[in-house]
């Protein structure tokens, strides 16, 4: 039986406008860092996505090339968010350590986030 890809469901974007959003969308128990995108598509443990990331302040969007590593479906229990957690690679060391500046003090909080 031969394996397929899954075809592609296109670049996501965030836009993550302040640091509260910020908060929500940020997982820091990952492994690398991840980041919740939230989307009513369907995705798979394991797949491959790409994402446009514009972060505050900065004038660029950061591409991201990470692996699902966290699915909230719709309907989900607590009415939480639907979408996806991404896990970044070792690669966007630099991205994590921005995020990490723009929440210092805040990861420790306990607030509610959109994945925990």
């Amino acid at each position: 039986m031969a394996i397929m890809p899954r075809v592609s469901h296109g670049i996501l974007s965030l836009t993550v406008s302040n640091k509260e959003d910020l908060y929500r969308a940020y997982m820091p128990f990952i492994g690398s860092g991840g980041l919740f995108i939230p989307t009513t598509r369907s995705y798979q443990l394991g797949e491959e996505v790409f994402m446009l990331l514009t972060l505050m302040e900065e004038p660029d969007k950061i591409p991201v090339a990470g692996k699902v590593v966290w699915v909230t479906p719709k309907g989900a229990q607590g009415g939480k968010t639907p979408g996806i957690g991404i896990q970044l690679s070792s690669d966007d060391a630099a991205l994590v350590g921005k995020i990490e500046t723009y929440l210092a003090g805040a990861l420790s909080s306990g607030r509610r986030t959109n994945t925990l």
